[in-house]
């Protein structure tokens, strides 16, 4: 123990990275705009990858492996799974095993992520800590079957590596050299991953902090378009955690989900499938046993 830290426990791998790309961010990245000034190219080129790693995440790893609900052809699959490992966010098998033990145990002492710790753990602090011990690979027996997604898991981290950080500054290179290089792996690179990630973070901290539950108050999952915005439509937590099996997160036609409108998009194109969605009618009758149980408890 140091200063009541317990070291034994520390993920120091993971730690020095998160800790890392996070002080890069603040202080290479602003003198390298310093020095050499904004580029429309790195920009792009961050917004790009940004997008395609952010929506491999959500459509990809969550909707699609996590909770599959829907099916998607080949180049779909693959094209989440390269960009999705550029989030560094581990494999799909280890996500999707940690999310799923997430639903199954929300707000109890088995959920990875669990909100009743405090807001820092649910954000980042379970992932600089190990879980002593480590749970095991149990609840994904379904996705160890696909030889695509066990490729991924096997190499998941020189993927992570190529895609996320030799990728940008390839691009960056082909663009300006040295110098676009250095810009292409700090901002398409450093600076994507920290963005990415924090925002990913905020669903499983904010999205249990902040916001309404409209579907269910059985646990702290609330719905916020504010977060929404940026998490690439994954605020309305409170409808996913009742309604998990949904290919929508924002139900309602206004509400800001990209996701949704990105599978339904590829669903016209051939490229996606069997998109699961809950009867109108069942979504009415929850919200109304919410709110006359809200009734009861005002009266």
């Amino acid at each position: 123990m140091i200063f009541r830290i317990p070291t034994v426990r520390i993920n120091w791998t993971t730690s020095w990275f998160l800790i890392g790309t996070f002080v890069l961010t603040l202080t290479a990245v602003p003198l390298y705009l310093w020095y050499f000034g904004v580029d429309w190219f790195q920009l792009a080129v961050f917004a790009v990858l940004l997008a395609a790693a952010g929506f491999s995440i959500t459509l990809g790893y969550h909707r699609l492996f996590s909770h599959m609900t829907f099916r998607a052809k080949l180049p779909v699959r693959l094209f989440t799974l390269i960009f999705g490992a550029a989030a560094f966010e581990n494999s799909v098998l280890m996500w999707a095993s940690e999310h799923r033990r997430h639903h199954k145990h929300v707000d109890h002492d088995e959920d990875p992520y669990d909100i009743t710790k405090g807001f820092f753990h649910a954000h980042i602090g379970w992932l600089l800590f190990k879980l002593l011990p480590q749970p095991p690979f149990d609840n994904v027996a379904d996705l160890k079957k696909d030889p695509l997604i066990m490729w991924q898991h096997r190499h998941i981290h020189l993927l992570a590596v190529i895609v996320g950080f030799a990728l940008p500054a390839l691009a960056g290179f082909a663009w300006d050299g040295w110098v676009g290089a250095l810009g292409g792996f700090l901002i398409g690179g450093v600076a994507k991953v920290v963005v990415l990630q924090h925002c990913t973070f905020l669903i499983n901290s904010a999205c249990h902090t902040i916001g309404r539950q409209p579907y269910s108050t059985r646990c702290s999952a609330r719905d916020s378009l504010f977060l929404a915005l940026f998490t690439f439509g994954e605020g309305y937590h409170n409808y996913h955690h009742e309604f998990q099996h949904d290919y929508r997160n924002g139900v309602k036609p206004w509400q800001w989900d990209p996701t949704k409108w990105l599978i339904w998009i590829l669903s016209k194109l051939g490229l996606t499938g069997g998109l699961r969605r809950v009867p109108p009618e069942a979504i009415e009758s929850t919200q109304a046993r919410v709110r006359d149980l809200r009734s009861k408890v005002a009266s």
